[in-house]
C-alpha cells in the first residue's frame, strides 16, 4: 500500500475549500426518514443526485444583525452561528422548511412564500428580512453537529461542510425549489442505501458515508443522540494506492469505520 498521490496532482496547489451546511432533518412518522432532495441535472456540483438540503454560506449569513432573529445566539461561537443560519437558508431555499420559532415558543408552521424563496436564492432578498418580516426567530439550537466533510485537495472545487442533524417541524411541507431541486422526499435511510445499490439514484460519496450512519439508529431522537455522543472527526479523504488501484479513504475513526472507495467508481 502507497499513501502517494501522483505527480500531476502534488504539483497542483489545492482550492481553498468554501464554507458549507447542510441539515439532515429527521421524522419518526410514518417512519424513520430523513429528508432528501434531487439535485437538478444541469446545476454543476452533484447533478440529478440525491442529496440533503445544503450549500455553500452566504455573506449575509454571517450579519451581526441576526442577534436579534436567533435563539442561541449566545451559546454558540460566531462561526457557528453563520454555518447554522446558512443551512437553515439553504432548507429554506431548497426544501421549503424553516427552523424558526414564534416568540412564544410556538414552531412555525405556515407554507413558505415560493416567491420569498426564488427571491432569497437569487440574491434579490436577505433571508434575514424575510425572518425579521414573518416575526420568528431562527432555532441555532436545534441543529446537532454530525459530521464535518472536506473536499479532497484533488478537486477543482472544494468545500468544507458541516452536516447538522434535527427533528424536522411536524407541521411543514417539504417542497422543492424546481430550480436547484426537483424533488423532495421523505425517505428511510435503508431504502437510500437500496436505491444507491441498485444504481436507481445516485448518492455521492460524503452523502452516502452519512446516510450509512443515520442507518444506524432507528430513530430521530436515537440518531441525534448518537450524534451528540460521537467525537467529531473532519473528514478530509486522501487519495491512495491500493493492489495498483487509486482510491479515497477517510480516517478509521471518524465514525464511518475503515472506508476506501475507488476512484475510477466515483468518475463513472
Amino acid at each position: 500500500m502507497s499513501g502517494e498521490t501522483s505527480t500531476a496532482d502534488a504539483r497542483r496547489t489545492p482550492a481553498e475549500p468554501r464554507p458549507a451546511g447542510t441539515i439532515l432533518l429527521l421524522r419518526d412518522v410514518p417512519e424513520y426518514q430523513v429528508l432528501m432532495v434531487r439535485r437538478h441535472h444541469q446545476i454543476d456540483f452533484a447533478s440529478g443526485a440525491l442529496v440533503f438540503p445544503g450549500g455553500k454560506m452566504h455573506p449575509g449569513d454571517d450579519d451581526p444583525r441576526w442577534r436579534d432573529h436567533v435563539t442561541g445566539w449566545d451559546e454558540i461561537d460566531a462561526t457557528q452561528r453563520a454555518l447554522r443560519i446558512g443551512a437553515i437558508r439553504e432548507a429554506f431555499e431548497e426544501a421549503g422548511i424553516l427552523l424558526a420559532t414564534y416568540p412564544d415558543g410556538r414552531g412555525f408552521s405556515s407554507v413558505c412564500d415560493a416567491e420569498a424563496r426564488r427571491n432569497v436564492d437569487s440574491g434579490e432578498l436577505a433571508f434575514l428580512d424575510v425572518v425579521a418580516g414573518l416575526g420568528v426567530k431562527l432555532s441555532l439550537t436545534a441543529l446537532t453537529v454530525f459530521a464535518r466533510w472536506i473536499t479532497p485537495e484533488m478537486m477543482p472545487k472544494r468545500f468544507d461542510t458541516w452536516f447538522y442533524a434535527a427533528h424536522a417541524p411536524a407541521d411543514q411541507v417539504a417542497i422543492c425549489d424546481g430550480h436547484e431541486t426537483v424533488d423532495a422526499e421523505w425517505i428511510a435511510p435503508e431504502s437510500v442505501l437500496d436505491l444507491a445499490r441498485s444504481g436507481a439514484r445516485t448518492v455521492i460519496f460524503p452523502t452516502l458515508m452519512n446516510v450509512k450512519l443515520l442507518a444506524e439508529a432507528d430513530s430521530a431522537a436515537g440518531c441525534l443522540a448518537r450524534a451528540d455522543a460521537r467525537p467529531l472527526v473532519t473528514v478530509l479523504p486522501q487519495v491512495e494506492t491500493r493492489d495498483g488501484e487509486r482510491v479515497l479513504t477517510i480516517p478509521p475513526d471518524a465514525g464511518y469505520g475503515e472506508v476506501f472507495q475507488s476512484l475510477t467508481e466515483l468518475k463513472a
